[in-house]
C-alpha cells in the first residue's frame, strides 16, 4: 500500500502556514521556528494524537521551515493500539488535520486586524487532530 512500509505508514504535510489566521485570531511569521529548529532535532519534536501527551503514535522524521510554512513528514507506527487506529483513520482520509503545540516566545499585536503576531516560539510537538485550528494545516500520506 503507497505510504506504508514495516517503518511505519509515512505522512507529510503542512503544520503552519505564514500569516494565515488560525480560529484564535493568531498568524505565524515567516521564521518564527528558525530558532526552535536549531536547538531540536525533528525526532524530539513529538509526533501525537490530539495533543494527547500519553498517545505518542510515531516520529517526525522532517520538520522544516520554507517559504509557504512549517512542513513535516515522519511515520505513524503500529506499535500501539493509539497509533494503529490514527494510522487506519489516515488510510481512509478521515484524519488529515495538524495542529502545532508550542510556547511563545515572542509575539506582538496587529490592532488593526485583531490579530496576535508569533515571532518566535518554541515547539513542542505536531499532533495529528480531527479539527485543526488552522483549517489549512493538513497532512496526507506520503508517495
Amino acid at each position: 500500500m503507497s505510504g506504508s512500509s514495516s517503518s511505519g505508514l509515512a505522512i507529510e504535510g503542512y503544520a503552519s502556514v505564514f500569516w494565515t489566521p488560525d480560529h484564535g485570531d493568531d498568524v505565524v511569521a515567516k521564521g518564527a521556528f528558525a530558532e526552535s529548529l536549531a536547538l531540536r532535532p525533528p525526532a524530539r519534536v513529538q509526533m501525537l494524537h490530539q495533543h494527547d501527551p500519553t498517545a505518542v503514535i510515531g516520529v517526525w522524521d522532517e520538520v522544516t521551515e520554507d517559504t509557504r510554512g512549517l512542513f513535516v513528514r515522519g511515520r505513524i507506527f503500529d506499535t500501539a493500539p493509539a497509533a494503529r487506529f490514527c494510522a487506519a483513520l489516515v488510510k481512509a482520509r478521515a484524519l488529515d488535520g495538524l495542529s502545532i503545540g508550542y510556547r511563545t516566545r515572542r509575539a506582538r499585536s496587529d490592532t488593526a486586524r485583531g490579530l496576535r503576531v508569533l515571532t518566535e516560539v518554541e515547539l513542542q510537538e505536531v499532533s495529528l487532530v480531527t479539527f485543526p485550528l488552522l483549517p489549512s494545516a493538513r497532512l496526507r500520506v506520503a508517495a
